[in-house]
Order: structure tokens, then C-alpha cells, then sequence
């Protein structure tokens, strides 16, 4: 049963909480990080139900958290996480982590400076609308099949740079360094190849983007040094997912989630959240697909990363490395991981599932490349294309808070039917010429539904996060040029 005004909790300026006796079967509070003015139309929206329905989830440790970003979404909202312990019954669940599996988002440093790109940024971002494929269903030319296509998703990003896309250091720098091991290509349909054979490089459509940009702010100066970022200097911004091979993965599982609650004696108050016991054999095989999507959408950024390193390298006379055109870092947004995190005292090994969510690791987590570690992991929040979007750090706190977990990007105040709408009559693509700032898609629809007005304010989000301790904000950075689906 929905109810218009759920008893929520004031925390904190940045924390609310809805209490288990909010629905029978929650076994842990909801955990919301939002201002009261963001409160407003968050307990207006599906999404705060879904926060408690999450909270039914078997196995669930501490609490089911939203990100300020959280909008409704299939199942977890936008912006969910939620910790399983495998040991106590715990779950996976495909709507915890989405149908864009690892749609994630890399950041990209040049020492290009905003007043050389200038004068050539129509051509360039010209440039890399002809040479990146982008929109609905669109194919690239990067084509495999067969024996290679299960390499591909076996090895993840390292068959990339096996095939010339990038260099090995650009691994280092990507999250998991670009792979999730123990991924099955045997638990993959015909359908999910099938769709994915030939969408490596490709950018997609909907909120997918590539992005010019140039930094306007640096709030962490130290930090900002040791990342080779100053005012003034361009960065680029790629966000893409596992295309049509992630949905058809998530697609197949759904189904089979869905026979499992019986058998499992799995009772949820909504079947979107459908999901088996991580150890049973329904959960070891969609973690089998789940990983091999995670390994393709990696591919995949870094196939687009080397495009427009190309495009960058026709359009300066220069090799991408003379154009200092390195890898920041590559961050999932739609993912299930196994991390290590203390609970009631005990060190556990938890099954993360982070949907429309960025993993904040803080200082001295093992993972990170040795020259991150003592600072944090870079964490990408992109806002729209016509403000800005910020690289923070990951912090401590967030290791104990969160399960290590962050807001993704701005999350949308509009549907895309009312976008749509909100843009009739106007030429979305003039207004923000009008602001400096040249966009380019494959249609006006498109454009229209990712209007700047679509989203919330990045710089609200980000900053309930950077209050509640839970990241750090080093730079902030807007766009000048973007590509769309």
C-alpha cells in the first residue's frame, strides 16, 4: 500500500531516516541523504517506497541507502545501494543494479587550455559526432564474434588494449582495473551476443554523452596538483554502459529472478526486486552474465576513450600522449560487487549492488592505484550539459557510512515525457550555444529529454554529499562541448 507521507526522520541536515515500523517485513531502516528543500519532492516521488521496499531484501546489513540523486528507477530507485551478506542469506538482485549493467563514466586530463580549443571546437566536436557512433541501437565498427566475443568478456577491458585501443597504463586507472573476474560467458543468451556484436565504441542514447570540457574551479588544491588539473585546462568526460548486451542480460535474468522467489520462499513487497540467494545456483549464474556485461562495458569505454584520443590527435597535429590526453580514472555506476566491509564489529564480505550509485573508496583502500591511495579514489559526478560537473575523493567516512558509496551524477526532476514537452517551441541546442557551450545529437528528441531543466542542480547534490563527509570535492568543471545520442 502506498502512503503520501511515509514517517521519515530528521538525522541531520543531510541525513533522514525511515524507520523499519514503516512496513511490515523491512528488516533495516532507510537511510536518505538529502536537504529538507530536496525532501520536498523526493517524498512527492515513487522512489522514497522504493528505498523501503529494498529494505525487505534478504541478508540486507545496516541499511537500504539513497544517493541526494535518487529518482525512481526498476526496482532500487536511482541512486540505491544496499549491502547482502552472503553468509546470512543474503541476496542478488538484477533490479539492484540495472538493465545499463556498468553504464559508468571515465574523466580524461589533457593540457590543452580552454583558449587553443576555442577557435577549433565546432569542428572538433564535428569531429567526434562522425567518428563516435551514437543513438538508438546504432552499431560501431569495432566487430567480433564467437571465440573472440568470449575473450573479450572473460579478460574485460585488457582485450581491449590487447586490440590497440589505449595502453596498459589506462587499466590501472579504471576501476577494478577494468575486469570482474569469474565472469561466465556460458550463462550468456544468444539474444545478449547477438545484440552486442557489433556496439563495442559506441556511444548509446538517452543520458549517455561524451563531453569536452574545461575546469573553472579547483577546490582542493593539493589534490588537484597531484592529479595535473588547473584552472582554465581541459578535460573530457566519456559515460556509457554495456549497450544492448547489459539489457539483454539484465532481460533474461528478471525472468528467472522471478521463478526463484517461490522456490527460495522469497516474499517482497514489490516483484521488481526479484532476486536468489547469492550462493544458490540462480545467483552464481547471473553474477556469471552480470560480470561478463560489467567486462563488455569497460570494453567498450575503453574503445570510445581511444576514438576520441584519434579525434584529438587529427584535429592538434599531435599524438594523444604529447597532448597529455591521460586517464583520470573510470568509475561503474550500475554494478554488484564483493567488497569487505566491518559490520557489528566483524569484518564481512558484502554483496554491494550500487544502482545509479559511484563507489567513494577513501584513503588506503588497496585497490586504488598506489599514487591514489593517499588521497582516496577519484569519484566523476556529472551534472548536465549546460552547468557542470565535479571530480571529488572518496573518504573515510564513507567506508563506514555507505559501504563506500556515492551520488552518480545530478539525478532527473523530470520525466522525459515532460522534458519533451518543456521544450516545445524552443531549440534547446541555440539556448546553450547562446551559453558557449556547442551540442550535437542525433535528433531534437533526444537533445529535448536531456535539457539542462530535466535535471536536478549538480551543485545541490554534490554538495549534500561533500557536507555529510562522504566525498571531497577537488574540481569542478563545464561543459563547452557535448555529443548525444
Amino acid at each position: 500500500m502506498m502512503t503520501a507521507h511515509p514517517p521519515i526522520r530528521k538525522i541531520d541536515d543531510y541525513r533522514w531516516e525511515i524507520p523499519k515500523s514503516y512496513k511490515p517485513g523491512m528488516r533495516v531502516p532507510g537511510l536518505i541523504f538529502a536537504t529538507e528543500e530536496m525532501m520536498k519532492s523526493i517524498r512527492s516521488d515513487q522512489a522514497i517506497e522504493q528505498v523501503a521496499n529494498v529494505a525487505h531484501l534478504p541478508g540486507i546489513v545496516r541499511y537500504s541507502i539513497a544517493m541526494p540523486d535518487i529518482h525512481w528507477g526498476y526496482g532500487f530507485p536511482i541512486g540505491g545501494v544496499a549491502a547482502t551478506d552472503p553468509k546470512n542469506g543474503g541476496v542478488i538482485s538484477p533490479g539492484g543494479i540495472g538493465f545499463d549493467i556498468n553504464c559508468g563514466v571515465r574523466l580524461l586530463r589533457t593540457d590543452l587550455r580552454e583558449e587553443q580549443v576555442r577557435p577549433r571546437l565546432r569542428d572538433l566536436i564535428g569531429s567526434l559526432f562522425t567518428r563516435v557512433p551514437c543513438g538508438v541501437g546504432v552499431s560501431g565498427k569495432i566487430r567480433i564474434a564467437g571465440k573472440e566475443t568470449r575473450k573479450m568478456l572473460v579478460r574485460g577491458a585488457r582485450w581491449a588494449v590487447e586490440q590497440g585501443y589505449g595502453v596498459a597504463e589506462d587499466l590501472e586507472y579504471t576501476e577494478a582495473s577494468g575486469v570482474l573476474e569469474d565472469a561466465d560467458p556460458d550463462a550468456v543468451s544468444e539474444r545478449a551476443y547477438e545484440r552486442g556484436r557489433d556496439q563495442l565504441g559506441t556511444l548509446g542514447s538517452g543520458n549517455h554523452f561524451l563531453e569536452v570540457q574545461v575546469i573553472d574551479q579547483i577546490l582542493e588544491p593539493e589534490i588537484a596538483e597531484r592529479l595535473e588539473l588547473e584552472l582554465g585546462q581541459i578535460t573530457i568526460m566519456i559515460h556509457s554502459g554495456s549497450r544492448g548486451f547489459g539489457y539483454q542480460v539484465c532481460d533474461d535474468y528478471l525472468h528467472l529472478m522471478r521463478q526463484a522467489l517461490g522456490k527460495y520462499k522469497i516474499s517482497l513487497p514489490d516483484q521488481q526486486l526479484s532476486c536468489a540467494p547469492v550462493n544458490s545456483p540462480e545467483g552464481r549464474r547471473y553474477l556469471g552474465a552480470m560480470r561478463c556485461a560489467a567486462n563488455y562495458a569497460w570494453n567498450n569505454r575503453q574503445c570510445l576513450m581511444s576514438l576520441t584520443r584519434d579525434v584529438f590527435e587529427r584535429c592538434f597535429g599531435e599524438s594523444w600522449s604529447s597532448l597529455g590526453m591521460r586517464l583520470i580514472y573510470d568509475v561503474a555506476h550500475n554494478i554488484a560487487k564483493f567488497e569487505r566491509y566491518s559490520v557489528d564489529g566483524e569484518e564481512r564480505t558484502l554483496c554491494i549492488h550500487r544502482k545509479g550509485a559511484t563507489r567513494a573508496f577513501g584513503p588506503g583502500a588497496a585497490e586504488l592505484p598506489e599514487d591514489y591511495r593517499d588521497i582516496g579514489q577519484p569519484v566523476i559526478i556529472p551534472g548536465d550539459m549546460g552547468r557542470n560537473s565535479y571530480l571529488a575523493v572518496g573518504t573515510a567516512k564513507a567506508m563506514t557510512e555507505t559501504f563506500a558509496s556515492s551520488c552518480h551524477g545530478a539525478g532527473r526532476a523530470m520525466s522525459r515525457h515532460a522534458s519533451v514537452r518543456h521544450a516545445r517551441g524552443r531549440s534547446i541546442e541555440k539556448e546553450l550555444e547562446a551559453k558557449g557551450i556547442i551540442v550535437m545529437g542525433k535528433g531534437k528528441k533526444g537533445i529535448a529529454e536531456e535539457q539542462p531543466a530535466a535535471y536536478k542542480d549538480v551543485n545541490q547534490v554534490v554538495d549534500v554529499v561533500h557536507q555529510a563527509g562522504i566525498i571531497r570535492k577537488v574540481v569542478r568543471m563545464r561543459p563547452i562541448g557535448v555529443i548525444k545520442g
